[in-house]
């Protein structure tokens, strides 16, 4: 079985995503990841995430190691992430990784989570299950600004908020697979939700769609 989770930062995809993997006990992959690693090594090179030439060639010779580095969640991380998603090569040369996670989970499971912005539209258009997580802007930007609270950062809300709108705005409208539900994605709105009730609707889903027809 295969699980897309689609939906802008913050928005509360990547907590329901490891929610589901667990309890069914499918592999899990956090594809934003993957672009966040991307955009950490042309940092690190020095390069301009913008810059094809330089994200491409990071995108082709991945280290799979910086999925567990700790500067992978900062914010100027999550900025360079977005502007290389925005990238038709690199969104290429991932593509694939992606979807053999998918069709062949590690280990032998029987199924897969994956979450990011364009699963259910164009990694795995036919996943048995398609969701899509959201949230306003506002909220999410709360959310972001307690989370580096609580890393010992003190930031600005309003720079939160902008730089969350900013990535909603390139994300949605770059030309190569535009963040936007599937047309058969089950909206998942987590403004005014908390993370279990999100879970209840979404594993109901799943036990659905997991039953003999």
């Amino acid at each position: 079985m295969i699980i897309a989770i689609d939906g802008p930062a913050a928005a509360g995809k990547g907590t329901l995503a490891r929610r589901l993997a667990e309890a069914f006990g499918f592999a899990y992959l956090d594809t934003g990841g993957l672009y966040r690693a991307v955009g950490l090594a042309v940092l690190r090179a020095g390069g301009n995430p913008a810059d094809a030439g330089v994200a491409e060639l990071m995108s082709k010779s991945l280290d799979l190691a910086l999925l567990t580095d700790p500067e992978l969640r900062a914010e100027e991380t999550g900025n360079a992430a977005s502007k290389v998603a925005a990238l038709p090569g690199v969104r290429a040369n991932l593509l694939d990784f992606q979807r053999n996670f998918a069709a062949k989970p590690p280990e032998g499971q029987s199924g897969a989570v994956l979450d990011g912005r364009d699963i259910g539209t164009i990694v795995c258009p036919d996943a048995d299950v398609k969701l899509f997580v959201t949230a306003s802007a506002e909220v999410r930007a709360k959310r972001r600004f307690k989370e580096l609270e609580e890393r010992g950062v003190e930031p600005d809300f309003h720079v939160i908020l902008a730089d969350v709108r900013e990535r909603d705005e390139r994300d949605m409208n770059r030309e190569d697979a535009p963040l936007k539900p599937a047309e058969d994605a089950l909206l998942l709105d987590t403004s005014n939700l908390d993370i279990d009730a999100v879970f209840l609707r979404a594993a109901a889903l799943v036990k659905e769609r997991m039953a003999p027809q």
